[in-house]
C-alpha cells in the first residue's frame, strides 16, 4: 500500500478545527443518547469512548460521532465535524421532550487535537490508553484511542480546554492526519454524505460503532435488517487516486458509463494524489475498473484495509 507516511516518522500533533463538540448534560443525558445513537450509553464507563452512528428513521446515517463522558453519565461529550454539529445538535433536541436533558455546542470551550505517532505514544506516557476507544485522563484534559493510521501508527484525540497551551510535539500538518484517517478505514459522515449510507455501507459496524443487542433507536429496524437478512450489497474500500478526490463524488465502472457504482465517503491529498474511502457495489470490484467521476476519469487502485469486510451470514 501507498502509504505516503514519509513526513511523519515520529509524530506530532494538530488541531482539529473542522471537529466540533457537542455537549448533552442532565441526570437523563446517558439514557436520552442511548435512546438515539447506534451504540450503548447507558453502560458506558468513565474510562470508555464510543463510536456512534445517529440515523434517521429510514436507517441513515446523519452523522457519525465518538461520545465519552466529561465528567460522569449527566455530562457527555459527542465530537464530530464541525459542519453536522449544529443540525444534529437541533434535530436532537427536538427529540428530547420530557428527558432531563440539554443538548448545546461546546466547540468553544473545549479544543480537539490529533496526535499521532511514536512521539505522541511517549509524550502521553501511561496516559496512553491501550485499548481503541479507551479513554485516559491527562490532567485536566482527556485523551481517547483511535483506530491506527497507516503502518499501524498509533493514533489519539486529545480534548482539552480551548485556552489550555498546545501539546509539547512536532506540528502535524493536517494533510497528514487525514491521510492517516482515511487508512484506518473509518469514514465520518460529513455535509456532502448525509443521508447516503446506512451504517453497513461505510463498515460502521465492523469498527463499533453499532450494538445490535442495545434497545430502539430511530432506523434500527433497517439497520438490523441489512445485517441480519444480509441485504448489505455496497460497502466501504480503501483507493488511491491521481488528482483530488472530494466527499460525494460518484465512481463509474468501466463498463458502465450511466449508473454510478460508488460514492466518495471521506478522501485526503498529499502530493497531487488522494486516499479515499469510498463506498462501492460488490459487484463492481469483481472485474473491470472504478474511475472517479465518470467511466473514462482517473482510474482508483483499491489498497489493502486494516480490517476484513465480511458480509452478514
Amino acid at each position: 500500500m501507498t502509504t505516503n507516511t514519509d513526513s511523519l516518522p515520529s509524530g506530532g500533533a494538530v488541531r482539529l478545527a473542522h471537529w466540533g463538540i457537542a455537549r448533552a448534560q442532565g441526570e437523563d443525558a446517558a439514557k436520552f443518547l442511548h435512546s438515539q445513537l447506534t451504540q450503548d450509553f447507558a453502560l458506558l464507563k468513565p474510562d470508555q469512548a464510543r463510536l456512534a452512528g445517529y440515523c434517521s428513521a429510514k436507517g441513515r446515517l446523519l452523522a457519525t460521532l465518538i461520545g465519552w463522558q466529561r465528567s460522569g453519565p449527566d455530562d457527555i461529550l459527542l465530537a464530530l465535524p464541525a459542519a453536522l454539529l449544529a443540525p444534529t445538535v437541533k434535530r436532537l433536541s427536538m427529540f428530547v421532550l420530557r428527558a432531563k436533558c440539554k443538548l448545546s455546542d461546546a466547540s468553544s470551550e473545549i479544543a480537539l487535537w490529533g496526535l499521532a505517532g511514536t512521539a505522541a505514544q511517549a509524550w502521553l506516557g501511561e496516559a496512553a490508553p491501550a485499548s481503541v476507544y479507551g479513554l485516559a485522563r491527562l490532567g485536566d484534559a482527556q485523551v481517547i484511542r483511535l483506530h491506527d493510521g497507516a503502518d499501524g501508527l498509533p493514533r489519539y484525540l486529545l480534548a482539552q480546554a480551548a485556552d489550555a497551551a498546545a501539546p509539547a510535539l512536532p506540528a502535524l500538518p493536517l494533510d497528514d492526519w487525514q491521510w492517516l484517517e482515511q487508512s484506518a478505514g473509518l469514514a465520518f459522515v460529513d455535509s456532502a454524505t448525509v443521508e447516503q449510507f446506512v451504517p453497513q455501507m461505510i463498515n460502521l459496524e465492523l469498527l463499533g460503532g453499532v450494538n445490535f443487542q442495545k434497545g430502539c433507536y430511530p432506523g434500527q429496524e433497517v439497520v438490523a435488517r441489512s445485517q441480519y437478512r444480509g441485504t448489505v450489497k455496497r460497502r466501504t474500500f480503501l483507493f488511491e487516486v491521481e488528482g483530488q478526490a472530494l466527499p460525494g463524488q460518484e465512481l463509474f465502472h468501466s463498463s458502465d458509463a450511466e449508473q454510478p457504482a460508488g460514492l466518495v465517503a471521506s478522501s485526503a491529498q498529499r502530493g497531487g494524489k488522494s486516499l479515499l474511502l469510498a463506498e462501492v457495489k460488490l459487484a463492481a470490484l469483481e472485474a473491470g475498473s472504478l474511475h472517479l467521476g465518470a467511466a473514462s476519469g482517473p482510474q482508483l487502485h483499491q489498497q489493502p484495509l486494516p480490517y476484513a469486510v465480511a458480509e452478514p451470514q
